[in-house]
C-alpha cells in the first residue's frame, strides 16, 4: 500500500508519516524542494511537486493508492486543497483522509474554516472513499508561547473562561494513520477532542505548577491579541486566528458527548491530557 502524504513535513503531518511507517505503509511525501527531504525519515520517498502545478501532482500520485491531505493555513488554502483532490479522483486513488477542523461549518466567518468546509464538500461529492479528521485546538500550539511563559510569565492565548477540548497532535496523527491503514472508516467524520476542558485560567494554573512560577492569564482583549499576533505573523493570519479564537469565546469549542469515547475506541487508549502535555513540555524546556 502506497500512501502520498501532502503536508507530511509539518508538526502534525510528520507524526502522521511516522505512524504510517510504524504500520508498515510505503510512504511518499510531497515536498516543494528536494532540500526538504532532510526533514523526512530515511525510508520515506520524497517527491518534488507543487500544489499549484497539476502536472507535478500527476507524477507524484502515479502508482499511489491513498492520499493524506493536510493543507497549510494560507490565503489560497481552498485552491491548494481542490487541485490535489481532483487529480486524485482523476487518477483513481482508492482513498483520501483529509485533515479539517472541529466544528468547521459553524464558523463561516473564519477564513481557514470556510476553506476546509468547501474542501470537505468537494470530497463528499467526489465519489472517492474518504475519512475526514476534524481536530480541536492543538495542545502543541501552546509550546510556541514559551517566550512569554518563561519570560514575563503570561499565558497569552485568549481561550476564555468556559474552556475548549484541546487535543494532542500525537493522537491526531495516530487517528489519521489508523483511518488510512485499516478498514471501517469510509465515509466517517471523526471529531478529535481531548478529555479536558482547558480555559485560559486553567491553562495558566497548570503552567504555573509545571514551571514553578506564577503565570497570569490576561483575559480576552482580542484587539490586543491580534496586534501581538501581527508582530510575528502576516496581518491576514493574525486576523484569521483572531476570528477563530473569538468564535471560541462566542460559541464554545467543547467536545460533543460521543467524541471522546469514539476517539478512545479508535485509538485503543484514552486521549492524552493537557496536564501531561504541559508537564512533558516544561521538563523538556528545563532539560534544554
Amino acid at each position: 500500500m502506497k500512501i502520498l502524504a501532502i503536508g507530511g513535513t509539518g508538526g502534525v503531518g510528520s507524526k502522521v508519516v511516522q505512524q504510517l511507517i510504524d504500520r508498515g505503509a510505503t510512504v511518499h511525501a510531497l515536498i516543494r524542494k528536494m532540500e526538504s527531504a532532510t526533514k523526512l525519515p530515511k525510508n520515506v520517498v520524497p517527491v518534488v511537486g507543487d500544489l499549484f502545478d497539476p502536472e507535478t501532482l500527476k507524477k507524484a500520485m502515479d502508482g499511489i493508492d491513498k492520499l493524506y491531505l493536510l493543507n497549510a493555513v494560507a490565503p489560497d488554502e481552498l485552491t491548494q486543497g481542490l487541485i490535489p483532490l481532483n487529480i486524485a479522483k482523476r487518477l483513481g486513488l482508492k482513498y483520501v483522509v483529509y485533515h479539517s477542523v472541529y466544528m468547521a461549518d459553524t464558523f463561516p466567518e473564519v477564513p481557514h474554516f470556510a476553506s476546509k468546509v468547501a474542501i470537505e464538500t468537494a470530497i463528499k461529492a467526489s465519489g472517492m472513499p474518504f475519512t475526514i479528521i476534524r481536530p480541536n485546538y492543538f495542545m502543541q500550539n501552546d509550546a510556541s508561547s514559551k517566550p512569554v511563559l518563561t519570560g514575563p510569565g503570561v499565558y497569552p492565548m485568549p481561550l476564555g473562561p468556559a474552556g475548549i477540548s484541546v487535543v494532542d497532535i500525537r493522537d491526531i496523527a495516530e487517528a489519521s494513520a489508523i483511518a488510512l491503514t485499516s478498514e471501517g472508516h469510509a465515509g466517517v467524520t471523526y471529531n478529535l477532542n481531548g478529555p479536558d476542558l482547558i480555559s485560559g485560567p486553567i491553562a495558566a494554573d497548570l503552567w504555573s505548577k509545571a514551571l514553578g512560577r506564577p503565570i497570569k492569564y490576561p483575559g480576552e482583549d482580542m484587539d490586543a491579541f491580534e496586534a501581538q499576533m501581527r508582530q510575528k505573523a502576516p496581518s491576514w493570519s493574525a486576523f484569521d486566528i483572531r476570528m477563530m479564537l473569538q468564535g471560541y469565546l462566542e460559541r464554545g469549542f467543547q467536545a460533543g458527548p460521543n467524541d471522546v469515547p469514539t476517539l478512545t475506541r479508535l485509538l485503543g487508549h484514552a486521549p492524552r491530557t493537557y496536564a501531561n502535555f504541559v508537564t512533558e513540555t516544561a521538563q523538556a524546556w528545563a532539560a534544554a
